[in-house]
């Protein structure tokens, strides 16, 4: 019998992900909030009995933090055991002798599970609360320049995002796409008319001249499936996304 220690909750959403089973589902965890490293360090003195000060622990974890970006921008890959990174380059090379372009080629960081997080995986007990109230979601979105995920902002460049209920329709004038950055909270709307694919589980945008920085992303519309609310819902992707 398994030592189930943790619990995660999730809502089911129809799966726009693929196309062969138009009946299926995906499972979207809740996520109470977002830990940062000095949250992260004092929970690990509070609750799991660290023998260090919780300012001792998240000074030296951003010591850490910054030194392992150093060593991922000089090529090397990381394994910690919870989690590996590398430094991966993106893009097509037409011959040999081709040099790396920035306007052409991205450098990205990809970040996979370890042994040991992986470990705690069967410690984990998944209770699903049945189907997402009728409401529009953001499942995934891809930045078509360098083939990203949830990850990178390319601006001036098209922006791939899937989900449901996300067509922008209405009449408010808030309605939209945005881009917020999570620093100075200030909100970057894309234009209407670089909106390319407006369709109720996909959509299609170009990435404004944004600065670089960390973002979320925002879709606010008045569509729901035969008729129109009278006031925008917001649907977030909850991922961080990066323009670098």
């Amino acid at each position: 019998m398994s030592n189930i220690l943790h619990k995660i909750k999730a809502y089911l959403y129809d799966n726009t992900l693929t196309k062969d089973n138009p009946n299926d589902f995906t499972a979207r965890t809740i996520s109470e909030r977002s830990l940062n490293v000095k949250r992260i360090c004092q929970s690990a003195v509070s609750r799991g009995g660290a023998d260090i000060s919780a300012a001792s622990m998240e000074h030296a974890t951003e010591l850490f933090l910054k030194e392992m970006a150093y060593q991922l921008c000089d090529g090397y890959s990381i394994n910690t055991g919870y989690f590996t990174a590398s430094t991966t380059i993106r893009g097509v090379f037409d011959s040999p002798s081709e040099k790396f372009n920035k306007d052409k080629h991205s450098i990205i960081f990809q970040f996979n599970q370890g042994e040991k997080l992986r470990a705690e995986i069967p410690n984990i007990e998944v209770d699903i609360l049945g189907l997402a109230e009728a409401s529009s979601v953001i499942l995934q979105v891809t930045d078509v320049k360098s083939g990203s995920v949830n990850d990178i902002l390319t601006p001036g460049k098209n922006l791939k995002i899937v989900g449901s209920k996300i067509k922008i329709m209405g009449d408010d004038p808030t309605r939209g796409v945005y881009f917020v950055n999570t620093a100075t909270q200030s909100r970057t709307q894309v234009e209407a008319f670089d909106i390319v694919v407006n369709n109720p589980s996909e959509l299609i945008v170009v990435i404004p001249a944004l600065p670089a920085g960390s973002y979320t992303l925002e879709v606010l519309t008045q569509y729901t499936e035969g008729s129109l609310l009278k006031q925008t819902r917001t649907a977030s992707l909850d991922k961080l996304l990066t323009v670098e």
